[in-house]
C-alpha cells in the first residue's frame, strides 16, 4: 500500500520541482504565442527570400510612419515588424500572467527570460536594418528567433495539464547513449544546422552549389570559395541531422513504442525531416523560389521544436519513472525491515 502511494505521488509532475499545473487559460495563451512566433519566423523568412530586408531604411518607424504604404518589399518588411510587435506584446502578457498566476518557479523564470529575449531580438532586428545587414548581426537575429521559439514551445509544454498528469515510464535500456542524452545531442545539432543555414542565406550562398543531390556533379565539390564551402557544410550538416534523427526515432520505436508521449513527437520528427529534405531539394531545383525557400526555413524551426519536445518529455517521463522505481524499492525495503522486526 505504501509503495503504491509513492508511485502515485511520483506521477503528479512534482518530481522535477514543479508545483500544480498552470491555469488552462495561461497554457492556451502561451500556445497561441508559440504559434504566432512560428508565423513570425515564416514571415521573417519571406523578408529574406524576397530580398526585402532593406526595403524600409529606418527603424523603429518605417519611412517615419507607423503605417507606411504597404507595397513591394515594404509589405514584407513592415509586415514582419507588425507581426514581431504583436509577438512582443503577447510575450509581455505571458510574463505578467505567469508572474501573477503560475506557481512553478521554472515557468515564471522562463517567461521572464522569453520577454528579455524578444526585446533583444527586436534590437538585433533594428541593428540589422540600421547597419545595412551585417552578417554577424543578421545571423544572431536568426539564432535568437529560433531560441525564442524554443522557449515558447517549452513554456507551452510546461503549462500543459498533460505534463503534470504524465505517467512515468521505465528508462532502463541496454543501448547507449541513453535516449534523453541522444535527444539532447540531436536537438543541439539541429540548432547548429539552422545557424549554418542562416549564415548561408545571409551570405547569398544558397545556390553556390547549383545541383542536388550531387555537388557540381561530384560527391565532394571543389572547395575553391567560401560560398561553396558554407553551402557544402550545410549539406553535410543535413546528413548528420538526418542520421541523428533516424537514430533517435528508431530508439523510441524500439524501446517505447507503446508510449504515445514519445512515439508521437518521434514520428512527427521523422515526417518533418522528410519534408525538410524535400523542401531543400526544391529550393535548389527551383532556383530559390520564394515559397519553398521560406517553407524550408519555417519547417527547420518545426524540426527543432519537435526534437526539443521529444527531449523534454524523455527527461521528464524517465525522471518520473526513476523516482517511482526508487520509491517502490525504498517502500519494499521498509516493509521488509518491519516484517523482520515483527518476526524478531
Amino acid at each position: 500500500m505504501q509503495a503504491s502511494r509513492v508511485t502515485k505521488s511520483a506521477s503528479d509532475g512534482r518530481v522535477d520541482g514543479d508545483s500544480a499545473p498552470a491555469s488552462p487559460g495561461l497554457h492556451r495563451f502561451v500556445t497561441a504565442t508559440a504559434v504566432a512566433t512560428f508565423i513570425l519566423i515564416f514571415v521573417g523568412g519571406l523578408v529574406t527570400s524576397t530580398g526585402s530586408a532593406l526595403a524600409v531604411p529606418d527603424w523603429p518607424l518605417s519611412f517615419g510612419k507607423f503605417f507606411p504604404k504597404m507595397e513591394g518589399g515594404v509589405l514584407y518588411e513592415h509586415g514582419h515588424r507588425m507581426v514581431a510587435g504583436t509577438v512582443a506584446i503577447m510575450t509581455l502578457i505571458v510574463m505578467v500572467w505567469a508572474l501573477g498566476r503560475a506557481r512553478s518557479v521554472r515557468v515564471r523564470n522562463i517567461a521572464m527570460i522569453a520577454f528579455g529575449l524578444v526585446i533583444f531580438q527586436a534590437v538585433l532586428g533594428g541593428l540589422t536594418v540600421l547597419l545595412l545587414l551585417p552578417l554577424p548581426i543578421a545571423v544572431a537575429h536568426a539564432a535568437t528567433a529560433q531560441a525564442f521559439f524554443c522557449l515558447m514551445v517549452t513554456l507551452s509544454l510546461l503549462t500543459s495539464p498533460r505534463w503534470h498528469n504524465a505517467a512515468p515510464i521505465d528508462s532502463r535500456e541496454s543501448s547507449r547513449p541513453a535516449l534523453p542524452l541522444l535527444a539532447v545531442i540531436t536537438t543541439a545539432v539541429i540548432y547548429g544546422q539552422i545557424l549554418i543555414g542562416a549564415v548561408m542565406r545571409h551570405m547569398g550562398a544558397g545556390l553556390a552549389i547549383p545541383d542536388f543531390p550531387l555537388s557540381f556533379g561530384h560527391v565532394i565539390p571543389p572547395l575553391d570559395s567560401v560560398y561553396v564551402a558554407v553551402n557544402f557544410a550545410h549539406r553535410c550538416g543535413a546528413l548528420v541531422v538526418a542520421t541523428l534523427i533516424t537514430w533517435t526515432v528508431v530508439r523510441v520505436l524500439r524501446f517505447h513504442r507503446n508510449e504515445a508521449a514519445l512515439r508521437r513527437p518521434a514520428m512527427g520528427l521523422m515526417l518533418l525531416l522528410i519534408l525538410q529534405i524535400s523542401l531543400g531539394a526544391l529550393t535548389i531545383w527551383s532556383g530559390k523560389a520564394v515559397i519553398p525557400t521560406t517553407a524550408h526555413v519555417a519547417v527547420g524551426a518545426g524540426v527543432l521544436a519537435t526534437s526539443l519536445v521529444l527531449t523534454l518529455r524523455c527527461y521528464h517521463l524517465m525522471a518520473l519513472g526513476k523516482h517511482a522505481r526508487d520509491s517502490q524499492e525504498l517502500a519494499i525495503f521498509a516493509d521488509e525491515r518491519i516484517e523482520r522486526g515483527v518476526t524478531a
